[in-house]
């Protein structure tokens, strides 16, 4: 199945786990949620995140949520004496960013041209905006005809951050890009970030989370030299215009629960899942 096809049955399954994962729900739970049965689901969940729903969901416990917090915050007091300065490396990739000038902030993109569209991924559908100087907006909603309404208020979201840019769609650009991000290479991906001083500091404290760990607001707000905003530190976050490559999906609340994506909890709990796998999958190796 593609992801167009597998992403919309594994949300209902991260939605049915984000409702029930304290009363650990079994695997015909689960697959009742998803409209599938018990084997076909457990297939189609393997295949898509590489690990059993049974596995997974232990990665989406509270008991799990709380370890990654308290082995991140020694990683971030080792990030916040190095700095934040030079690229941040994550999930295979690197991200090399840089914010775009106070003047083009202040002028809202005037002047400024942008690739735009959709390509499907591992979390539904992508929405990609592009130029030359790298990427600079990633968005996810849901794919096929019934994501439609939920594509066209991404789109008006993240295009109306640059209310001033010139746009070209393009799906074909979007396609490629997409594949380099979730094709697992060493290229660098190159990120131009719109924001205030303070949005793009909180953001670079964002790329301190590895891959596979999480980080509680209040660390992120310490690490982003403002440990007494952690409020302003979470709106900085909500407004992360390059999802999963800038990891705002690794910031959670300091008792393990999750809340505030943009793009909806169960794509986060995905996301979450998705990487400690990965991380899984690279210890064992």
């Amino acid at each position: 199945m593609s992801y167009a096809e597998t992403y919309p049955l594994i949300e209902q399954a991260m939605a049915a786990i984000a409702d029930m994962r304290e009363d650990q729900p079994d695997l015909d739970c689960i697959a009742r949620e998803a409209g599938m049965s018990p084997s076909h689901f457990q297939r189609t969940f393997k295949r898509w995140v590489g690990l059993s729903p049974k596995k997974f969901l232990q990665h989406l416990t509270l008991d799990y949520a709380k370890s990654r917090l308290a082995e991140s915050a020694s990683v971030l007091d080792a990030a916040l004496d190095a700095g934040l300065s030079g690229p941040g490396r994550l999930h295979d990739l690197f991200v090399v960013h840089e914010a775009v000038t106070p003047g083009e902030y202040k002028r809202r993109g005037e002047g400024i041209a942008f690739q735009w569209g959709w390509a499907d991924c591992p979390f539904g559908a992508a929405l990609v905006i592009q130029n030359e100087r790298g990427l600079a907006g990633l968005a996810f909603a849901a794919p096929g005809p019934a994501g439609a309404a939920e594509r066209a208020a991404a789109a008006a979201n993240m295009l109306g951050r640059w209310p001033q840019a010139l746009f070209t769609e393009d799906d074909g650009s979007a396609r490629r890009t997409v594949e380099r991000i979730f094709g697992r290479n060493d290229a660098p991906i190159a990120v131009c970030l719109h924001g205030t001083a303070f949005q793009i500091k909180v953001w670079q404290a964002l790329l301190a989370i590895p891959s596979g760990q999480l980080a509680a607001y209040g660390d992120v707000a310490r690490i982003a030299g403002a440990p007494k905003a952690a409020r302003a530190v979470g709106a900085a976050i909500g407004r992360n215009p390059v999802s999963w490559l800038i990891p705002c999906h690794r910031a959670i609340l300091s008792n393990g629960y999750v809340r505030n994506y943009e793009w909806g909890i169960p794509r986060k709990l995905a996301m979450i899942g998705w990487e400690a796998a990965a991380r899984e999958d690279a210890r064992a190796a």
